[in-house]
Parts: C-alpha cells; sequence; structure tokens
C-alpha cells in the first residue's frame, strides 16, 4: 500500500493550525491581468535557484521557476506541480513521481525527469557554491557528491523521460517540503552550461512568470508565462525598481505610483501610516515565523572560545532594539521563533546582564576588551540597529567597527568564513523555507551550510550536532509529531546553552504597504513559504 500526494507531514499541520489564528482579511475576487510596481533599495544578486537564497530574490525565483510539488497558495499544504502524480512507499525510502506533460521551460523545450535529476544535483555540488546542498541529505548517494567521490546522486533515478524516483537512506518527514524549496526548481541542463554565471541573470524555467530584462541597478521586468501548466498567475508581468529609498518608496506609494513597497515601512512613517484612515486598506502586519540575529564567525579569534560567545548574548540590549522599530518585534531567547513546532516556551536564553557578560570576557584573558568588524546592511533601520549594538558591546569593552553595506555584499561577506566577523541579520533574518524545525538547523547551524556561499554564518559546525538532527528528521510517523517536536527542542537549547554561535536578537512581525488597488488577504502578501506570492497576487483595477 503506498501513500499518495495527499499526505501532509505533522510540521505542516501544525503550522497550519498555528497560522489559522492569525488575523486575515475576507478575499475578494481576483482579477486577470494588470501589471503593477515594485520597489527595492538594492539589486538582485542572482535570480539562479541554485544559488539564490535571501527573502528578497526568493519570491521572484519561486515565480521563474517549477518544482515537483509546491504549496496551495497561502497555505503550507503540498499539492502536486510539475509531478502530475506521486506515491511514497510504506516505509517512506521511496518516493516516484511522474511528471506533469504541460510543463515547459520558457524556451519551448519539454521539462523531462533528467532535468530534476540534474537540477538537484547540481543544488547538491559544492562546485555550484550555493547554500541548499544540506538539506538533500537523506537521498542515497547525496554524501558521495557533497564529499567529491561522486559526480551523481545514485539515488536519484530516472527510469523514463516522465518518471522520478528518489531512495532516501533513511525516512525523512521534511523531504516533500525539501522538494518544494527553490533549490529543487527545474533548470535546463543546456542552458546552464552554454551561460555558466550568467544564467542567474538570464534564468531560463517553467513557473508563471519569464525575465524580459533586467538592467542593473535599476529595475527587473516580469512577465506572464503565457505556456505555464498550471492556473495562476492572474498579473500579465511586475516591474521591480531598484535604488528605491524605503522613505520615498513609502511616498510614492501613497501617491499610487508604486503598488508594493519591498523593503516595509521604515519606523519614521509606520506610526503616521498606523493612524491614517488607509491603514487597513494599505498595511498588511503579519505574525511570521522568523528570528532576527547576530552571528558570531565561531572559528575566528577570540569567537572561538564560548565564553566570549556567551558574553555577547549578554550584552544586548534586546527591548532598547525592538523599540527602535517601533515595537514591532518580541524579545527572542532562541533561534526557533514562538510559533514554529519545537519552540521551548520554558527556555528563557541568556539575561541582559553586563556584569556578568565583562566577567566572562575577563575569564576568556580579555578584560580590557578588543576590536572587531560588524556587517550590517544599510537599509533604514538596519544602521541605527547595528548602533546600538555598537554601543552595547562598547558598554563591555568590545570595540565593533560597523560595516554597512548592499545586501549582496553582507550575505557575500557572511558566506566567507575569512571575512566576516559578526553579522546582524536585520532586513535578512531568517524566515522559515518550510515548516519544520529542521529547517532552523540545516541551513544556517548545521555543518551542511558551513560552506562557501553558504548561511551558516557562524560557520558552527558539530558533528554531535549533526547526529541528534538527522535522527529527528528521520522520525516521520505522524505518532511521533509531539516527542520529535521535543527533541528539536533540546537541540535547539543545548546549541544555545553549550555553543551560542549566535545572539538570538528578536521575532519580527512582518509588515508589507501595499496600495490601496491590490487585492487579495493577507497571506498573499506574507505567504509562510513564499515571502510574497506574485502568483497568486492581482490589481483590482
Amino acid at each position: 500500500m503506498t501513500m499518495t500526494w495527499l499526505k501532509t507531514t505533522t510540521a505542516a499541520l501544525a503550522l497550519t493550525t498555528a497560522l489559522a489564528v492569525l488575523p486575515a482579511k475576507a478575499a475578494d475576487v481576483p482579477v486577470q491581468g494588470g501589471t503593477i510596481i515594485v520597489t527595492y533599495k538594492d539589486d538582485m544578486a542572482t535570480l539562479d535557484p541554485a544559488i539564490g537564497y535571501d527573502w528578497q530574490n526568493w519570491s521572484m525565483i519561486n515565480g521563474l521557476f517549477s518544482r515537483l510539488v509546491d504549496y496551495k497558495f497561502g497555505t503550507t499544504e503540498i499539492v502536486p506541480s510539475l509531478a502530475e502524480s506521486f506515491t511514497i512507499s510504506p516505509d517512506g525510502l521511496v518516493y516516484t513521481f511522474k511528471l506533469n506533460p504541460k510543463a515547459k521551460f520558457t524556451n519551448g523545450r519539454k521539462v523531462v525527469a533528467a532535468d530534476i535529476k540534474y537540477s538537484i544535483e547540481r543544488a547538491v555540488n559544492p562546485k555550484t557554491q550555493g547554500p541548499g546542498g544540506g538539506f538533500y541529505h537523506s537521498i542515497v548517494g547525496a554524501d558521495k557528491m557533497t564529499d567529491g567521490s561522486a559526480t551523481t546522486i545514485s539515488g536519484i533515478e530516472t527510469p523514463d523521460d516522465a518518471t522520478v524516483k528518489f531512495t532516501l537512506a533513511q525516512a525523512d518527514a521534511t523531504f516533500l517540503n525539501v522538494l518544494a524549496l527553490n533549490f529543487s526548481s527545474a533548470v535546463p541542463k543546456e542552458v546552464v552550461e552554454q551561460d555558466g554565471a550568467d544564467f542567474g541573470k538570464k534564468p531560463v524555467g517553467s513557473g508563471a512568470f519569464l525575465l524580459k530584462e533586467w538592467v542593473s541597478g535599476q529595475r527587473l521586468v516580469f512577465a506572464r508565462n503565457t505556456d505555464y501548466f498550471r492556473e495562476r498567475p492572474n498579473l500579465d508581468g511586475f516591474t521591480v525598481e531598484i535604488g528605491q529609498e524605503p522613505l520615498v518608496a513609502i511616498l510614492r506609494l501613497q501617491k499610487g505610483e508604486v503598488d508594493i513597497a519591498g523593503d516595509g515601512i521604515p519606523p519614521a512613517k509606520y506610526l503616521e501610516m498606523k493612524k491614517s484612515p488607509d491603514a487597513a486598506d494599505m498595511i498588511v502586519d503579519r505574525a511570521q515565523f522568523e528570528t532576527s540575529y547576530i552571528t558570531i564567525n565561531t572559528t575566528k579569534k577570540p569567537f572561538d572560545d564560548v565564553r566570549v560567545r556567551q558574553a555577547l548574548n549578554m550584552a544586548i540590549n534586546k527591548d532598547r532594539i525592538i523599540r527602535i522599530i517601533n515595537g514591532r518585534a518580541t524579545p527572542a531567547s532562541q533561534v526557533l521563533p514562538p510559533l514554529m513546532p519545537g519552540y521551548d516556551e520554558s527556555y528563557k536564553g541568556y539575561s541582559f546582564d553586563i556584569v556578568k557578560a565583562k566577567q566572562l570576557l575577563a575569564e576568556a584573558g580579555l578584560k580590557d576588551g578588543f576590536s572587531t568588524e560588524l556587517w550590517a546592511m544599510n537599509t533604514d533601520p538596519n544602521p541605527r540597529i547595528a548602533q546600538a549594538i555598537q554601543q552595547d558591546l562598547a558598554a563591555i569593552g568590545i570595540k565593533a567597527e560597523i560595516k554597512a553595506l548592499a545586501q549582496p555584499q553582507v550575505i557575500a561577506a557572511g558566506g566567507n568564513k575569512d571575512q566576516s566577523a559578526l553579522t546582524w541579520s536585520g532586513g535578512m533574518g531568517w524566515i522559515a523555507d518550510f515548516p519544520d524545525p529542521s529547517d532552523f538547523y540545516g541551513p544556517i547551524l548545521g555543518c551542511g551550510g558551513a560552506v562557501t556561499g553558504g548561511w551558516n554564518w557562524s560557520w558552527y559546525c558539530d558533528k554531535t550536532f549533526e547526529d541528534r538532527a538527522t535522527k529527528a528528521d528521520a522520525m516521520s510517523d505522524p505518532k511521533q509529531r509531539d516527542e520529535r517536536s521535543k527533541v528539536w527542542a533540546q537541540i535547539f537549547t543545548d546549541i544555545q546553552t553549550q555553543a551560542a554561535p549566535w545572539v538570538p536578537v528578536f521575532n519580527e512581525r512582518r509588515v508589507v504597504a501595499k496600495s490601496k488597488r491590490m487585492g487579495g488577504p493577507d497571506e498573499i502578501y506574507i505567504d509562510p513559504t513564499r515571502v510574497i506570492d506574485y502568483e497568486a497576487i492581482y490589481a483590482k483595477n
């Protein structure tokens, strides 16, 4: 007996339940056609699905490419996409997918099984220097490709052009979620090999949209893919304007010149907009599965001493930082956000204690302090938050020089072991890729993410925790849901108390500003898996 695609992961069920308690506006009737304007201060680094991994480009990559499975719009329910159907063996070790015969790349070529195998192997291959390889650890042979001893993954088979078969080394409660990630997007091998590094600027996918134009530093123009094999999108296209300061973008939005201000509402305008009579139509304010944090490069002296990292955790005044963003967050005690299964309500984290922090530095032989660098995104309010962190560190004798740069430069520094020291994640805080606590481990605290170009900016890698995480992922039986959550809770608590590679600062509500002509419920503007769901959003006129 096989389980079909109707099977939903236990974590997805838990997250759907959590989302159900969040307020949302009643949906109006979707309108077909029209274009909209979205603004961002910084340009995209890449639109290559094997490499792009920030909240800004994630939504756009998602709209350009397709995957075997995806999420039902506005929810965490897994449904077929490139796969017309699939089955799972009773032991949870073999997944077999039949491809949708209507799926085509935007160059006109049909999507075949070999494209799926190539695309996932490319994401895992360390030569790609992408951050997603660690997600596929449960596939037989993925470890050999990761360590360079194999050039293909033996656990991915393509019996014919319409069939893809995955064999897992162990049951994996998150495997369908992994196949819904952007990293699993189908790409055409011949185009990737022809364009090389330029593929991220000239993407060819099978998604709802295609990229018509990219003028670096100015704009990206997306158009509806008329050959798309699914029902969406509603829009005929959208233009992303680059170089817009958030305050200017909001002023233009209020005049009706912009439809979505991608960088959100600056604190200086937030209270004014919230109190305006148009607030209900223009502000989407929604809880999300997010943690903003300071990463500590554990491979760099003196941060290789856990006492120094613990001192940093005690030095940060989180309440003061939250006031900078008008209170749109709650203090974070741990890596997991409060709505995520596995969040440990009993764990209170490190207290704000300057005296104890100084004592720990003295014990580490640093009673006179030291100098370091703090990297931060240069979009408001992050420079001001970085200054608050700088002041907190100065209070315990640490002199931190602020490196406030554009988002792509900060990401590049974080993914370079020799460059980053401390990094404030603000504007790039970790938002769940999928509804499971393992997503807050593998890419940002696991060994698989501690690679060049990865997102484990603390460069923390502990084989003991890797083994514990692997065993937690293998608990795929729905009857183990509660037990699995407790296992993950203990993993995260132990990492923070024993290693302290992060300073969790706050869990931020996501606030999006949209024009009054934009329609639809809140969840398509703050989607639990896509950030902004470009396939589902629409303009009412």
